[in-house]
């Protein structure tokens, strides 16, 4: 599937259910990020949901009544967006989730001038943003600050 999502509520690829919802139950949330290991999000999952609540987008992926994946933005949708998170299950990785979570990102916002993530430093991370057009700013005039 190419171009912008017209559905404001689901859609299916690649035999996957693709839901467009804030709400989602705490539970299956929770099962995606200790499987991704972000056990710091986990550690308090009240405001892990909250964050997600408030959101600019989420974007779900389902086998059946099983959370494969989920991406998630902050910003204002003009100028600006931060992908706050992307998680894909361990055993549904290498099947194209990632990939097309990023795209529909990418493809929504094509007209933001900053669209920004923090990864770790593992080479496939590097790799996998690479490929989908995502620039390292080491690599530029640009500098990173954070307060952690």
């Amino acid at each position: 599937m190419s171009g912008k999502v017209n559905s404001n509520f689901e859609f299916s690829v690649l035999n996957f259910e693709y839901n467009f919802t804030k709400t989602l139950s705490a539970e299956k949330v929770e099962e995606l990020y200790i499987d991704s290991r972000w056990t710091n999000y986990t550690n308090d999952l009240p405001k892990l949901m909250r964050g997600i609540a408030n959101s600019l987008d989420v974007i779900s992926v389902w086998d059946g009544e099983k959370l494969v994946g989920l991406i998630r933005t902050i910003g204002d949708g003009e100028t600006i967006i931060y992908i706050q998170d992307i998680l894909v299950l361990k055993a549904y990785k290498r099947q194209g989730i990632g990939r097309h979570l990023m795209k529909q990102i990418l493809d929504k916002y094509e007209d933001v001038r900053q669209i920004i993530l923090l990864t770790d430093s593992a080479i496939e991370q590097k790799a996998f943003y690479e490929s989908m057009g995502m620039k390292d700013c080491s690599l530029s005039d640009l500098k990173t600050f954070m307060k952690v």
